[in-house]
């Protein structure tokens, strides 16, 4: 509202009698929302005031007539009447903006801020006779700038992700700064909403934060369980007669608490996220600020809880993204760790070296061996932990779960198999986990060509890289669980972790060593399988070759055989030296084509048609023709055979050998002196054509000379490049020969040394590894 200047300056610059200049004061300023006041003489008598004036300073109108520092006392400490003396000294006005003034007698002071205008009031000659002050309070809006200002703070608070408990405390104080009659209190819903914590108190007790902790929601619990049960503002102006305090007076008593406000701070989607209460100290009701204020801050608050479970919700979205990687990379690293041991103990006492310490201190591994159970592998964190299973009763009670389990195939922890009733240890008919097609055939655990354990051993520890050496403690065991080693229905072992206070067997470490004791019975199984097959690859190739090479009079005999791969396949290459009458030996080298089983047969066909055969007939010709009429008639389709038959005898020179070849390798002579000859006789396949026509050539060795057969395993090796180690590298070879062993004193090789020869220098051009079988045989004339 404004005053015209020119009225203004007629009632301070008049000079009209105090009656009148009362009426003319009243008249202007009666109605007006401004403070008026009219104050004569130095001791500035109040002389007139409107009712906005007593509105703001108290008192009545009859209160005229008195010096303005006896009825508001208040004043003068605060400088108002030093500047009322200036004014009226000076005849200057003084003015000021947001003023702040203290009002109210103590005990019931108010805080107030005011736009302040004093004018010096002149008579008719001039002088200064008296003070005009004119105010308008701006508390209200000074109010709003503090509270938007703190507003602001919060919200950049909120922005930048400060923690929530530093949000609400900050919010808690700018409150009752603005405030200070009031107390603040946040308290926040749990995530069942069903009871409240603390949030922040900072100006109440700790004794009563605590006691408030906690507490359920409900109709008639304090003003803030009512409030979050509600979901509607709560206004409890004494709590001493309130019935929704019955049980919590006392504490509020004790507090210095005598009414509360509380309201419910409610997120986007109606979702109750705490509480916002204001308190006072007496029996109070909330002013129209008041609630204002708690309306404003508690939507500030929602902000704050709802970012801060957001960012909750983030980070442990992130935590478990990690854990989950952390999960799989444990399980892929282990699983590959397990996977590259070649037998079946080897994988299953891997896996326990493992699990310790990464899913507990302490493991074992038991399986089923001939119909009993045994202890494998013990793996530990601790010499304590390793003997915690040597005291009285553990080992007992482990192995009676060890029974359960493996009757059952359910993963079992203390005595309670997981997600299932508990099982009797004897119980027909316990359900078994199908975790592939049943029906697979007994395990067995003596395959050759794995290590076997010493039994009196099995129980020794695994190597554990963590373990430590520290003097023994008694460990503090509180459960263990048993995870079934299960492959195609049949439940042949038992993982067992034993757990500890600092290391709990909770669902995630027992779903880890699931899947662990999953993957790893599946690798045991696999190397279970492969070594039954290694072990009947070599039993069948060894079937397919001569135990040992025969002594013949007048001749030194030698042979290698080198499977290709990690000989799983029975190969197709194989040789052959036995007796013939007449003091005649027959020997032989072939390549089947193909490999496995039919390569074994084919093998196994051709081996004994040969021994039959040459027994019956003297031409070599006629032996390899029964041969061919073998292959002939067999019902396998590709049943092709290279052949290098031959026989011997002894004459007066040394031996003499009638040989045919029919589509092998073409065989060497290495002559004493070191010389290379090929027999490069020509001839087919046999089962080609029914019939076979081919003539023997004959070959005489003197003492010295070397007959070497070899199958094209070895002629066809391949160096990195993909050439080939071919007859002519062969030929170098076995030449070469003659210059390492003359420094020796000796004039020409024996078998041995000629075998060796070559099977260096395939290794040299092509490597340990071979794609195809090599087999070579070597006959020197002594």
């Amino acid at each position: 509202m404004s005053i015209p200047s020119d009225r203004l300056e007629a009632v301070t610059a008049r000079s009209t009698t105090a009656y009148t200049r009362t009426e003319e004061y009243e008249d202007l300023f009666d109605q007006a929302p401004v403070i008026f006041a009219a104050l004569c003489g130095p001791q500035h008598v109040l002389e007139a005031a409107n009712p906005a004036f007593f509105e703001v300073f108290g008192g009545e109108r009859t209160q005229t007539g008195a010096p303005v520092g006896e009825l508001y006392p208040e004043l003068g400490p605060q400088g108002v009447l030093d500047r009322l003396d200036a004014v009226y000294a000076t005849g200057t006005a003084y003015r000021a903006r947001g003023g702040r003034l203290v009002l109210g007698a103590p005990g019931a002071e108010r805080e107030g801020f005011f736009d302040f205008t004093y004018e010096p009031r002149r008579d008719a000659v001039g002088r200064v006779d008296g003070v005009i002050v004119i105010a308008v309070e701006t508390t209200p809006y000074h109010h709003a700038q503090l509270l938007a200002a703190e507003q602001r703070i919060l919200l950049e608070q909120i922005a930048r992700d400060a923690p929530l408990r530093e949000i609400l405390t900050d919010m808690a104080r700018a409150i009752e700064d603005l405030a200070p009659e009031l107390i603040v209190s946040v308290l926040l819903a749990d995530p069942d909403g069903r009871h409240l914590r603390h949030g922040t108190g900072p100006s109440l007790p700790d004794f009563y934060n605590e006691a408030i902790d906690g507490v359920a929601t409900g109709p008639n619990v304090g003003s803030c369980g009512t409030a979050a049960y509600l979901r509607a503002p709560v206004i409890v102006s004494d709590i001493a007669t309130d019935p929704r305090w019955a049980g919590y007076e006392d504490l509020a008593r004790r507090a210095g608490l005598a009414a509360c406000w509380s309201t419910p701070i409610l997120g986007a989607d109606d979702e109750l996220l705490g509480t916002f209460a204001m308190y006072h100290r007496t029996p109070k009701v909330p002013a129209d600020k008041d609630v204002a204020l708690s309306a404003a801050f508690a939507r500030i608050t929602a902000l704050a809880i709802q970012r801060h479970r957001a960012m909750e919700a983030g980070r442990a979205a992130q935590e478990r993204e990690k854990a989950a990687r952390e999960d799989l990379a444990f399980v892929l690293d282990a699983s590959t760790a397990i996977t590259r041991e070649p037998h079946y103990f080897d994988c299953l006492q891997c896996m326990a070296r493992l699990t310790v310490p990464a899913l507990a201190p302490l493991c074992t591994v038991h399986v089923v061996e001939d119909g009993r159970t045994r202890r494998i592998a013990v793996a530990s964190a601790s010499r304590a932990a390793e003997e915690y299973l040597a005291s009285p009763g553990i080992g007992d009670e482990i192995d009676h779960a060890v029974a359960r389990v493996l009757a059952s195939g359910t993963t079992e922890t203390d005595r309670h198999p997981v997600g299932a009733p508990p099982t009797e240890p004897d119980q027909a008919g316990a359900p078994t986990q199908d975790l592939d097609a049943p029906g697979a055939p007994t395990q067995d655990l003596d395959a050759p060509g794995a290590p076997t354990p010493d039994l009196d051993d099995l129980g020794a520890p695994a190597s554990n890289p963590d373990r430590s050496d520290a003097p023994d403690q008694d460990l503090d065991v509180t459960r263990y669980v048993c995870v079934p080693l299960t492959t195609r229905g049949r439940t042949f072992g038992v993982l067992t972790l034993v757990a500890t206070p600092d290391r709990p067997l909770d669902c995630h470490v027992i779903a880890l060593a699931e899947e662990l004791a999953r993957r790893a019975a599946s690798s045991a199984d696999n190397a279970h399988q492969f070594t039954d097959r290694v072990r009947l690859a070599r039993d069948l190739q060894a079937g397919l070759l001569p135990p040992a090479l025969p002594r013949i009079p007048g001749a030194g005999l030698a042979a290698s055989y080198h499977p290709a791969g990690e000989g799983l396949d029975v190969g197709g290459d194989f040789y052959d030296v036995f007796p013939l009458p007449d003091d005649r030996w027959a020997f032989m080298i072939g390549d089947v084509c193909g490999r496995g089983a039919a390569a074994a047969t084919t093998t196994g066909m051709v081996r004994h048609t040969a021994r039959a055969a040459a027994r019956l007939l003297t031409d070599p010709a006629a032996v390899v023709a029964a041969i061919n009429g073998a292959l002939a008639q067999s019902t396998t389709e590709d049943n092709f055979v290279s052949l290098v038959y031959g026989e011997l005898r002894r004459s007066a020179s040394g031996l003499t050998l009638d040989l045919i070849r029919a589509g092998h390798v073409p065989p060497l002579i290495r002559r004493a002196d070191g010389t290379v000859e090929v027999i490069a006789e020509p001839g087919l396949l046999l089962g080609i054509a029914p019939d076979f026509d081919g003539t023997s050539c004959r070959v005489d060795l003197r003492p010295g000379d070397s007959l070497v057969l070899v199958t094209d395993g070895i002629t066809e090796a391949r160096a990195s490049d993909g050439e080939f180690f071919d007859e002519h590298r062969l030929a170098d070879a076995l030449a070469a020969v003659r210059c390492r062993t003359a420094l020796r004193g000796r004039t020409s090789p024996t078998a041995a040394t000629l075998i060796e020869a070559v099977t260096a220098a395939v290794t040299a051009f092509a490597g340990d590894s071979t794609p195809d079988d090599q087999a070579a045989l070597v006959l020197t004339a002594t």
